[in-house]
């Protein structure tokens, strides 16, 4: 029986699940495991699953797809938007959106895996199928590493991965070497002294020291960092005040951090955190600044070999045309880590889901960034077809290189 794979997809859209809490979504993707004949365990790291399928001798390859969603309440106006809300780690109740397309890297996966099991006959190996949880936040590869995914299943000889993006669809985009930046998350608790807004002179106002810290940390790329180099310094949340007449005692800010090795990376933390303890100082901040890892994410780095060969593939599959180097993405994955503590190459790439026409149109009227949502937008929605066609065959294609 052939898997409905726009059913699929269109299922997993509408009932999007926060990190951590994809119980249905890891439901659904063990059940067509099962299905398609592969030994699958479910709660792997919390909520990821692992399906074994074992062809006779060969190598090993682990295919990796993530599948949790973002706190976005979707405004794509498509018949089979999310209308689904969630609750995250703070309490709060949140609307809930594949903002980020992982319902599309599941569906791929399956789509991979149903045809690696038809062509049987004309490979030998073992494939390793990662249904991965929470790589927003990420930690969801960790948790599985952790909960021993190297010892409990095959180890691998490779570790192939894509993710969906604003591409044209029929277009892959892949690269040897750093594909996708290193990242920080950081929180930094300001501390001030909380009083009456009508008395703002017996206070420290921890509100007016995140705001100056905010804007001064804009200058560590601009003015610290070589204009050749990448780096990248987001403040994403400010949380402070629960009242409009309350000076509050401190301000919590969250930053997002990236740069393509280790080496900028300790340049531009101790920018950071030179910053932001020089202005609580210059604010008359009695305690200093708490400056914590919310995580770290090693950058997503193709062995050179190993995507030569996949390149090849791809060019083989898809037309010369068609396969292109995106350069360095400054988003972050966390699918590295699989590779990383197996000791093993890892390709990962990336797979176009725009309509090329609505593409090409914004390239000509210089409207990319106004006219194609990107990524974890309200609006973000890849085209169903050919970005399901494209993703499967791409995965399929890739892992055939491997398996002997």
């Amino acid at each position: 029986m052939t898997v409905d794979l726009e059913a699929l997809y269109i299922d997993l859209h509408k009932h999007p699940e926060l990190s951590f809490q994809e119980t249905r979504t890891a439901g659904i993707a063990a059940t067509h495991l099962r299905d398609l004949g592969l030994e699958v365990t479910e709660g792997v790291g919390i909520t990821g699953v692992v399906g074994v399928l074992t062809n006779g001798e060969g190598p090993v390859v682990w295919l990796r797809a993530d599948m949790d969603a973002l706190p976005v309440v979707e405004e794509t106006g498509l018949a089979y938007a999310s209308t689904a809300s969630g609750v995250d780690p703070d309490g709060n109740t949140v609307g809930v959106m594949h903002a980020c397309g992982h319902d599309m890297h599941v569906t791929a996966m399956i789509g991979a895996v149903e045809r690696l099991v038809a062509e049987r006959a004309q490979w030998s190996g073992t494939v390793v199928v990662v249904i991965q949880p929470a790589e927003e936040y990420g930690a969801g590869a960790r948790a599985m590493l952790d909960d021993g995914a190297l010892d409990r299943f095959p180890r691998p000889d490779v570790v192939l991965g894509q993710h969906v993006t604003p591409l044209p669809a029929g277009t892959i985009g892949v690269r040897p070497g750093p594909q996708m930046s290193a990242s920080d998350g950081i929180q930094v608790v300001l501390h001030g002294r909380g009083g009456h807004g009508s008395r703002p002179h017996s206070t420290i106002d921890p509100i007016v020291m995140a705001a100056s810290t905010i804007m001064r940390l804009q200058t560590v790329v601009s003015r610290e960092v070589d204009p050749h180099d990448l780096a990248v310094v987001t403040v994403g949340a400010i949380h402070a005040g629960t009242k409009n007449n309350i000076i509050p005692a401190e301000a919590t800010l969250q930053l997002s951090l990236r740069y393509p090795d280790e080496q900028l990376r300790e340049k531009v933390i101790e920018k950071v955190e030179r910053v932001i303890r020089a202005e609580a100082m210059a604010s008359g901040a009695e305690r200093e600044p708490e400056i914590s890892t919310l995580h770290k994410l090693p950058a997503t780095i193709n062995d050179a070999d190993a995507t030569a060969r996949v390149i090849s593939a791809f060019r083989g599959v898809f037309g010369e045309q068609s396969v292109i180097d995106p350069g360095l993405f400054t988003g972050s994955e966390d699918v590295s880590w699989f590779a990383r503590d197996a000791g093993v190459p890892l390709v990962f790439w990336f797979w176009g889901g725009v309509d090329p026409k609505v593409y090409a149109d914004a390239v000509a009227n210089d409207t990319v960034d106004k006219d194609v949502p990107t990524n974890h937008s309200p609006f973000y929605a890849p085209v169903i077809h050919p970005t399901i066609e494209t993703g499967v065959t791409a995965m399929a294609t890739a892992a055939r290189q491997f398996l002997a």
